[in-house]
C-alpha cells in the first residue's frame, strides 16, 4: 500500500485541470469544447503518444460492442481513442486521483461520459466481474508495479476466454547497470520496478496467458524523441504535451528517459497475451 500511495503522489501535480485548460487556449484551442486532436498531446502519457497506442491496437480485432478495460488509465486518453476509433464500451483505473477527475471531466466535455467510465483505484485489484472483458490494455503502468505476478493474475481473472491482455511498457534492458533518475514515472528507484520482458512473460504463464506477440520498440522510440527533441530545438515547446503532467522538471525526466534508452538500461517493449479458450 505504501508503494502505492508514493505512485499516486508522484504523479499529482495539482491544478491539472486548469493547466490543460491554459494550454489548449494558448494552442488555439476552446478548452471547453476541444476535439479529439486538441488533447491528443497530453492525454496519452506513454512514449510516443497516440503513435504507439495506434500502433499497439492495430495489431488487435477490436469491434463495437466490445468490453475493454484500460488500467492506469490516466486522464482518459487511450480510453477515448478506443471509444472514438472502434467503437467499443471502456471503462479504466487508474491510482491517481487528479487524473481520474480530469479524465472525467474531459469526457464529459467530449459527450463520452456514456461510453467510458473511469475509476480511482489499484490494479492489483480491479473493480471488474470475473470473466467481463474482451481485451484489456496497460501503457506504461507496469514499471510501477512490483508485483506483476497478482497484476497478471488480475487479468486473468477479468478476462473473457479467448480475450487478449495488450501492453506497451517500459522494460529492462540488457544493460544492467542503475537507471538514471528521475524518470517520467518515477523520482527515485523506491517507485520504480522495471522489469525484463521475460519476467511479465513468465508472470502471464503463471497466470494461465499465453504470449501471442512480442515486438522490441526500443529504435521506434529513439527515432520519436529525435523527432521530438529536433522540434523542439527549432520551435520551442508546444502548449499542448505531457509535460503538464509532471511535477519538478519534466525535461530533466525526458532527458534521463532517453539516457537511460540509448545506454540499453531500458527497453520499451510491446507485449500481448491471449487467454485460452479452455
Amino acid at each position: 500500500m505504501t508503494l502505492e500511495v508514493d505512485v499516486a503522489q508522484h504523479y499529482t501535480t495539482g491544478g491539472l485541470m486548469s493547466r490543460i485548460d491554459a494550454a489548449l487556449k494558448d494552442a488555439g484551442a476552446d478548452p471547453a469544447h476541444p476535439s479529439f486532436d486538441d488533447l491528443k498531446p497530453v492525454d496519452e502519457f506513454h512514449t510516443a503518444g497516440i503513435e504507439s497506442t495506434m500502433a499497439l491496437l492495430d495489431q488487435l480485432q477490436i469491434d463495437p460492442g466490445m468490453v475493454v478495460y484500460d488500467l492506469g488509465c490516466g486522464i482518459g486518453g487511450t480510453a477515448r481513442h478506443i471509444v472514438h476509433r472502434y467503437g467499443a464500451q471502456v471503462e479504466g483505473v487508474d491510482l491517481t486521483e487528479e487524473y481520474v477527475e480530469t479524465g472525467r471531466a474531459l469526457n464529459q466535455r467530449l459527450g463520452l461520459s456514456d461510453a467510458i467510465t473511469l475509476h480511482q483505484g489499484s490494479v492489483l485489484s480491479l473493480p471488474w466481474q470475473a470473466g467481463s472483458a474482451d481485451l484489456v490494455t496497460m501503457f506504461h503502468v507496469g514499471m510501477n508495479v512490483a508485483d506483476k505476478a497478482a497484476l497478471f493474475a488480475q487479468v486473468a481473472q477479468v478476462l473473457k476466454p479467448g480475450g487478449h491482455f495488450a501492453l506497451f511498457d517500459v522494460m529492462r534492458g540488457e544493460n544492467g547497470d542503475d537507471l538514471v533518475f528521475p524518470l517520467p514515472w518515477s523520482g527515485t528507484p523506491e517507485t520504480s520496478h522495471v522489469d525484463a520482458p521475460d519476467a511479465y512473460i513468465g508472470a502471464a504463464h503463471d497466470a494461465g496467458l499465453e504470449n501471442v506477440a512480442r515486438r522490441d520498440r526500443t529504435e521506434f522510440a529513439q527515432h520519436y524523441f529525435d523527432r521530438v527533441f529536433q522540434a523542439m530545438a527549432a520551435n520551442g515547446a508546444a502548449p499542448v504535451g505531457i509535460h503538464l503532467l509532471m511535477s519538478g522538471d519534466p525535461g530533466q525526466k525526458l532527458r534521463n528517459y532517453v539516457a537511460n534508452l540509448t545506454s540499453g538500461r531500458v527497453t520499451p517493449t510491446e507485449l500481448i497475451f491471449r487467454k485460452p479458450e479452455s
